[in-house]
């Protein structure tokens, strides 16, 4: 009777501790994967601080041919070291392709471009002239989002 007692309290521990270790395993494993999303979508999260004023402005070359070559070659200069020759991300920078930048006002990526967003790396780019920067936000525009780049191997019909 004893020997039947003890084996039941055997198993009976032995499945307590199991379903804290399976329950310890899920909560790990569930904890992981919400934080990564978190953590990407925070990279664009500076978009949202740009005041209403800001957000607004209209950019002035944007019916410019020339503002949006221009801006590539000032893209080249100052902002391809962070964010990749073609503007994809860098070890340094995030993706200008995503989405969320690329549905953001010309305005706003002013303010950002203007004001840096210093505590993730990015300089403050004020000393740039107003036209240099509103070229960079030009071609920055001009480079869409993956979503929407043709693809090259269907015909457009």
């Amino acid at each position: 009777m004893k020997i039947a007692i003890t084996v039941r309290s055997i198993f009976k521990t032995a499945a307590s501790i199991l379903a804290v270790l399976t329950l310890a395993v899920c909560l790990t494993f569930a904890q992981k994967e919400s934080s990564t999303p978190a953590k990407d979508a925070s990279v664009y999260a500076e978009l949202g601080k740009a005041p209403r004023k800001a957000m607004a402005r209209r950019n002035p070359l944007e019916s410019d041919p020339e503002a949006a070559a221009a801006g590539e070659k000032l893209f080249a200069m100052h902002c391809a070291e962070c964010h990749g020759d073609s503007a994809e991300g860098g070890r340094k920078g995030p993706s200008l392709r995503a989405d969320q930048v690329q549905q953001a006002t010309p305005g706003t990526l002013f303010w950002i471009l203007t004001n840096g967003v210093v505590r993730r790396g990015m300089p403050v780019w004020s000393k740039l002239p107003e036209p240099q920067r509103w070229q960079i936000v030009t071609y920055v525009k001009s480079l869409g989002s993956p979503k929407t780049l043709p693809d090259p191997g269907k015909s457009p019909l």
